[in-house]
């Protein structure tokens, strides 16, 4: 089964296959689908850690996977059911492995390395899904093999569509999908910037304007 993936707004993403349905950092979501198996949170920035967001798609047993140093936080929003990682760090949960990576700027203040943010390369339905976080082209990323690549490029506070489309061509998965663009920071027009950027031999999927 070729995995649904759809993005909702910034960096929330929806992944649908035959090990359930998969969200990483919901945010601005419609309704109260209640519908996700598992849910995984990059960092504590308003835009990726949306309790309010959490609520509407859990349901009974889903699992939040997080950074370490979000604990407290998420003790505090009465969060239970949870696995937190830090960078580096491996697991496997409902049929799903679980690879964490790091996530942090190398020059920018916004996301500092120490903080232990992530983000994540899951396996499901055969396929490696990598979702950045926010995040530089850092070393750790640099060393990530996927075939599905979630990749900021709204630029401030993340990689630029010029610096994203740079890794995404070193990396080389089979799809790259921009994402933390068009909302908040970057505009609409970022995604057509990336795409231009990107090799022909790697399709790029714009699915914030689809």
């Amino acid at each position: 089964m070729t995995p649904e993936i759809t993005v909702n707004t910034q960096s929330s993403i929806r992944i649908q296959g035959s090990d359930g349905i998969i969200r990483f950092d919901p945010f601005k979501i419609t309704g109260e689908p209640h519908d996700t198996d598992m849910i995984f949170i990059t960092h504590d920035h308003y835009d990726h850690f949306s309790p309010e967001d959490i609520r509407k798609v859990s349901k009974p047993g889903t699992v939040l996977i997080a950074p370490k140093n979000m604990a407290k936080q998420l003790k505090a929003q009465g969060f239970t059911n949870i696995l937190l990682l830090v960078p580096g760090e491996t697991a496997a949960l409902h049929n799903i492995r679980i690879e964490a990576v790091a996530a942090y700027n190398s020059l920018k203040p916004f996301h500092p390395k120490s903080k232990g943010n992530l983000g994540y390369v899951i396996t499901t339905d055969g396929q490696r899904i990598y979702a950045a976080g926010d995040t530089d082209a850092v070393s750790e990323i640099k060393a990530v093999k996927c075939d599905v690549a979630f990749v900021p490029i709204g630029g401030a506070f993340t990689m630029n569509p010029e610096e994203a489309a740079a890794l995404v061509n070193e990396i080389k998965p089979a799809i790259a999908v921009p994402i933390h663009y068009g909302s908040i920071v970057g505009s609409m027009s970022c995604g057509e910037a990336f795409r231009s950027l990107v090799s022909a031999d790697i399709e790029t999927k714009l699915l914030l304007n689809e």
